[in-house]
């Protein structure tokens, strides 16, 4: 695979963006450019449906931006893409044909179909739910997905967003008793056109502006301490909370809320108020945050189109394929962790006072993956930076708690250590699911003592006794294991703390 960039513009009825993402020779991706420009296309179309003079200037002045950037970057592919403020212009062909004679750029209309299909397509790469309805509220639509096993089912595009809802009903920057009721009446007739969106019973997630809005004002409101918007989890009950926060306040008290874009703070009532009926519709309680939208979803069909297919087969996998090839991961010795580590709880596995679960067993894996990822950064202090790094990015395909998880395990130096990285989170994770958290790490760091000098010297593991009081494991090797006995024998008392029993370590050569 050649490297290459590529570019991405996202003409929105709210909001015109422009993204490039780098992808290297080995696959591995990254976004290293967002511009927008709040362009607000939807205020300029007439009662008579058509796009003033004025909006199709604000489009040729954002486009002549984003050309005087691309010269310092060498682009192989741009795709732009405009949607409902353009699709449902009656003057179309003319915005369309102005954007051609004065601009580099080629922009084609997604129909709506298409519109809701990326969004689709960018949550399904991006995270590990298999089941969910979606919601991505635009300045003048409304694109709804109903998935199932990762496939898309139903989809359907309203023609009103945040920006058209309040131009319909609300007269102020704030909406009355009675606007809320015309709001959410609309909203709920509406919804009601799309049988199988009723009583799904599973997780709404919300793609754009809005949704991203809502969860940093909800994160703040809360001092959530760990980094990163992609898979945010709310209640209908937090939702709630933040409009009802949002609507005691002036449209000026508004703008100044922590988390709140200032662009957004007039519209984010009538975008609230639309996830707010769909969650109720569905019957859901779980309102998930995707960083990932529209113009991640064309990314991922041009990334992945030359494989002839339009999904990552495992989301989680090629993350963690991505966080080793970006931070330059040994490959062959993470593998090997992971492979020691799995040898290592099978063995411990018919203890009674062991209880690993088959997650615990996944984590355990992920984990391995990226154990003591910060050592690229600074050997001297790999734990700490192993942990920064981990809580502070997103990792697709994890919830949460299963990233806060892996940062543990990767990180996990000591009992001691542990304890302090858990101190801002003590009220997520309880002792117990700290103690096997600590089991967990403790064989990570065993396992990498097996490989401390990345021969793959050690080749498996078997426990050979079993009392009370003393646990006996042969580690069977071939080749000079001088490295690896010396750190697991200092490294095995993190264990012994963890399961109340002694480990006596047996070497022994296997013949070539």
């Amino acid at each position: 695979m050649k490297a290459h960039q590529i570019g991405i513009i996202d003409m929105g009825s709210n909001s015109i963006r422009f993204v490039i993402y780098a992808v290297d020779r080995l696959g591995c991706y990254k976004e290293v450019l967002n511009l927008k420009v709040t362009a607000r296309l939807s205020t300029y179309i007439t009662n008579e449906r058509t796009m003033t003079q004025e909006g199709i200037e604000v489009i040729l002045s954002t486009l002549a931006k984003f050309e005087s950037v691309i010269n310092d970057f060498q682009l192989t592919e741009i795709r732009g893409v405009a949607t409902a403020a353009i699709r449902n212009a009656e003057n179309k062909a003319e915005i369309l044909q102005a954007i051609s004679e004065k601009t580099p750029f080629l922009i084609s209309v997604l129909s709506e179909h298409e519109e809701a299909y990326y969004g689709y397509l960018a949550i399904t790469n991006s995270t590990n739910i298999s089941q969910a309805i979606t919601i991505d509220i635009g300045g003048g639509s409304t694109e709804i997905t109903y998935f199932k096993n990762r496939e898309l089912k139903h989809s359907h595009s309203f023609p009103f967003g945040a920006l058209t809802l309040k131009k319909e009903f609300v007269k102020n920057h704030t909406p009355t008793d009675s606007e809320w009721d015309n709001i959410r009446k609309f909203l709920k007739e509406q919804y009601d056109t799309l049988p199988w969106l009723k009583g799904k019973e599973v997780p709404v997630i919300g793609i754009g502006g809005t949704a991203r809005n809502i969860a940093l004002v909800h994160q703040n409101y809360i001092d959530y301490p760990l980094s990163g918007l992609h898979q945010y989890e709310m209640s209908k009950k937090d939702v709630a909370s933040i409009q009802g926060k949002l609507s005691s306040l002036s449209l000026k008290k508004r703008e100044k809320v922590d988390g709140l874009s200032k662009d957004r703070a007039d519209i984010i009532l009538p975008g609230i108020a639309a996830i707010e009926e769909l969650i109720e519709h569905a019957n859901s309680d779980k309102f998930v945050i995707s960083n990932k939208g529209l113009r991640d979803g064309l990314f991922y069909e041009i990334l992945l189109k030359p494989m002839e297919v339009t999904h990552f087969p495992n989301v989680t996998s090629e993350s963690f394929y991505q966080l080793g090839v970006t931070y330059n991961l040994d490959q062959d010795h993470q593998k090997r962790i992971a492979i020691l580590s799995s040898y290592f709880a099978k063995e411990l596995l018919p203890l009674n006072d062991v209880t690993l679960s088959q997650q615990d067993l996944q984590h355990i894996q992920w984990g391995a993956n990226v154990f003591y990822l910060g050592y690229t950064i600074h050997p001297e202090s790999q734990s700490q930076h192993s942990f920064y790094l981990l809580t502070n990015q997103s990792i697709d395909g994890l919830s949460h708690f299963e990233r806060l998880t892996i940062a543990f395990l990767s990180s996990f130096k000591s009992q001691s250590q542990l304890k302090r990285f858990a101190e801002p989170f003590r009220h997520w994770i309880s002792k117990e699911e700290l103690s096997n958290v600590e089991l967990m790490g403790a064989i990570l760091k065993l396992c990498y003592g097996l490989n401390v000098s990345k021969r793959d010297i050690v080749k498996r593991i078997e426990m050979t006794k079993n009392s009370s009081k003393l646990i006996e494991l042969s580690i069977f090797y071939r080749g000079d294991v001088y490295f690896e006995s010396n750190h697991a024998n200092k490294y095995k008392k993190h264990l012994e703390r963890s399961l109340k029993k002694s480990i006596e370590l047996s070497f022994i050569e296997e013949d070539y």
